[in-house]
């Protein structure tokens, strides 16, 4: 089976394949289809990048330079990996004519470095630290497209939507947080058509789990945390020790990483169980359970964490409460433990839906609203639809919101 994240299958001309793409990606800034030879991945691409309207010409924005950047990147997660990637692929970029880029999850370069002509050709499409490469400002790119389908990726040449950009290739995966899943950004190498091989692809992945596991290894001792947004079964990391939790656990721990003052049995079980008649025993047996696999991080008496269990879903309200939209969009990676009817966690899955749906509708970026229309939690979301229609300018792609048969839920 061909690989559909490589650019091209082996044995196929290069020239023939740019210029067929090319005579694809013209047509299709003329308003037509795009259809094979074009890789599905680069076709999803071209789409999402004319419906957020990225230059398909010009160089992209640089959001970030000077002491700000300096102090942006010191700060950020990816800094503490930074030897990985110069030993992995610093040595390789520099003798080999090609440029290491990392990237954060909005697509804006931390760190640009190689071979000094290459990084001075690279220069003239703003394709250095403190630019802005997400497929919104940029169009399709080998970083820009691995966030947006958090997947390893190549990108070559005329597959590229901005037509400054088509004399490169590229290759990038994303990083993420080896404790919480969540995404940090991405590593990506950029240089000639060679770069269109299987090889690049598997040096990239290869780094970016390097860079993980060496993140994962320097994760302090006293830190717990828990990831339930987007998934069924809760993951609990406890000094660097991830453990897979089952519902019910996972909805217990939920509330009570919510509750640090504790819960008594009773409260515990009307947030679990609701108005049920449920026998005491069924909570202190399933408490029993969750602590043989939690240990000292669980109390009784009340019930409780006996310390700080950080979560994904107080990042994302505390991105909310600071006015970062696009970070708390980034970290919601879909509704808290969504399966589950304890009314507890119901009441909280829908809190912190409301309030990110509240922000997107306030803002009124085209962009957000995109990509929150196009999730699964938000594709029937016909308030957002309509106000991503009203932010639209007229005819463009996405502006006709779908036919809904109901609005939000309330």
């Amino acid at each position: 089976m061909v690989n559909p994240w490589l650019a091209m299958e082996a044995g196929a001309d290069p020239v023939e394949r740019t210029r067929t793409v090319r005579r694809a990606h013209a047509a299709f800034l003329a308003g037509g289809p795009v259809a094979p030879p074009v890789r599905r991945v680069v076709a999803d691409s071209w789409r999402r990048s004319a419906a957020a309207r990225a230059a398909s010409d010009g160089a992209a924005p640089i959001e970030l330079d000077g002491p700000a950047l300096r102090a942006y990147r010191d700060g950020h997660p990816l800094a503490r990996a930074m030897p990985v990637f110069r030993e992995l692929l610093g040595a390789i970029a520099h003798d080999a004519a090609h440029l290491l880029a990392v990237c954060d999850p909005q697509g804006r370069l931390l760190w640009v470095e190689g071979h000094p002509g290459v990084r001075r050709r690279a220069e003239r499409m703003h394709f250095v630290a403190g630019a802005r490469w997400d497929e919104q400002h940029a169009g399709t790119n080998a970083p820009g497209t691995a966030l947006a389908a958090d997947h390893a990726v190549q990108i070559f040449t005329a597959e590229h939507y901005n037509r400054q950009v088509q004399p490169w290739t590229c290759a990038a995966a994303p990083l993420h947080d080896p404790r919480t899943g969540r995404l940090l950004g991405a590593v990506d190498i950029s240089g000639g058509d060679h770069l269109a091989s299987p090889h690049s692809l598997a040096l990239v992945q290869a780094t970016a789990r390097a860079a993980e596991a060496h993140l994962a290894s320097s994760v302090r001792e006293s830190g717990a945390c828990l990831t339930a947004l987007g998934r069924d079964e809760a993951l609990l990391v406890v000094d660097g020790g991830p453990l897979r939790l089952g519902r019910r656990h996972s909805e217990i721990m939920t509330l009570l990483a919510h509750h640090p003052e504790g819960l008594t049995g009773d409260q515990l079980a009307v947030l679990l169980y609701g108005e049920r008649e449920m026998r005491p025993v069924t909570l202190r047996a399933e408490m029993s359970r969750l602590r043989q696999l939690a240990g000292p991080l669980l109390a009784s008496r009340p019930y409780r964490l006996t310390r700080p269990v950080t979560t994904d879903l107080d990042a994302v309200e505390a991105e909310l409460a600071a006015g970062d939209v696009t970070a708390a969009l980034d970290s919601y990676r879909g509704p808290l433990l969504p399966l589950s009817e304890a009314p507890g966690v119901r009441r909280l899955r829908a809190a912190l839906e409301d309030r990110l749906r509240r922000a997107l509708l306030s803002a009124r970026d085209p962009g957000q609203l995109l990509r929150w229309s196009r999730t699964p939690w938000g594709e029937h979301d016909l308030e957002i639809h309509e106000a991503l229609a009203a932010a639209l300018p007229p005819h463009a792609p996405a502006r006709t919101a779908p036919d809904r048969s109901r609005r939000h839920p309330a």
